[in-house]
């Protein structure tokens, strides 16, 4: 495929993703962009009624607009697929493998209009497509860190230089944790609460040692010590200790970061010699999971010394 626009994806990328049949390819089909998730059915529009109507996005005809536009006369027929090619859709998929009306051919031919088949039911079509536009089109940004699975965690790790990030990586991937990406981080928001990280291609399976230089952690641990993506669940900011910094100490107070408007629960954690990060981070894993799971275990601590101090002035 070409590079993949930064506001859209190519026509012709879909095309080949999905397997769609070309029955009309436009003088631009090359350069087409896709910039909508959203798939119209245009049978409203096919009546006469423009109204609020979105060129932008691909449209979709199936069985029941067909049976419609079979029961209008031919030039009745024409006419409405002349207003409705003349509009500049960026395309028109025929689904469920209907049989192109000629009429509409006439039109696409006429205005320029990429027209495609498919033989998937509409909304077995409408799906895959969304699926695939929400994919490419999902805002993303590129962070500084490292990335890991840990006990089904997406643990995304930040801090400066130096902090030994990519150490602590390799120290959980000896024990049988996840690389997914070292140094740098793609991210994309699937949804209003999800976001996914993935390596970028050039840096995948790799990690950076100071000392040592780059090594291939699929080959050196296997193919089960590294994993192409996963859902970002916590933020762990590795930092230099600070001898006045007033760290959580119980942790009741959750802090957040947020990132492409995603708020995602984030820790610091100070680094001294001796303190086994790796660990720690398995821990802040495991009690995160706690959490979503619906205990948090410095919420039932604070409870169990609220009742402590209430039975002592009781007593």
């Amino acid at each position: 495929y070409d590079m993949e626009p930064e506001n859209g994806m190519l026509l012709k990328s879909l095309v080949e993703d999905v397997g769609l049949q070309i029955v009309n390819k436009s003088s631009d089909y090359d350069k087409i962009i896709i910039s909508s998730q959203v798939i119209n059915r245009p049978g409203i529009q096919l009546t006469g009624f423009y109204d609020h109507f979105n060129a932008n996005r691909l449209q979709i005809i199936g069985m029941v607009e067909d049976a419609y536009l079979q029961g209008v006369s031919q030039e009745v027929r024409q006419q409405k697929f002349n207003d409705f090619m003349s509009q500049g859709i960026p395309a028109l998929i025929i689904a469920h493998d209907v049989d192109t009306l000629p009429e509409c051919l006439i039109a696409a031919e006429k205005y320029n209009v990429t027209l495609l088949k498919s033989r998937k039911e509409t909304s077995e079509l409408i799906v895959t497509l969304m699926t695939r536009l929400n994919n490419a089109l999902a805002p993303k940004i590129m962070r500084h860190g490292v990335f890991v699975e840990v006990y089904g965690e997406g643990l995304l790790i930040i801090g400066e230089s130096g902090m030994g990030k990519s150490e602590t990586a390799l120290e959980l991937i000896k024990r049988g944790h996840r690389l997914i990406s070292d140094d740098a981080v793609n991210i994309k928001k699937i949804n209003s609460s999800t976001l996914m990280g993935t390596a970028p291609d050039l840096i995948r399976n790799y990690i950076e040692l100071r000392g040592i230089g780059v090594v291939d952690v699929r080959h050196i641990f296997g193919n089960g010590a590294v994993k192409m993506g996963e859902k970002i669940d916590l933020v762990v900011r590795l930092e230099n200790w600070k001898k006045d910094a007033n760290y959580d100490r119980i942790g009741n107070n959750t802090q957040y970061i947020d990132i492409l408007g995603v708020k995602l629960p984030y820790l610091t954690v100070p680094v001294t010699p001796g303190r086994n990060l790796a660990v720690i981070l398995e821990v802040a894993a495991m009690n995160n999971r706690q959490k979503r799971m619906g205990y948090d275990s410095a919420r039932d601590f604070s409870e169990r010394l609220d009742q402590y101090f209430d039975a002592l002035e009781e007593g």
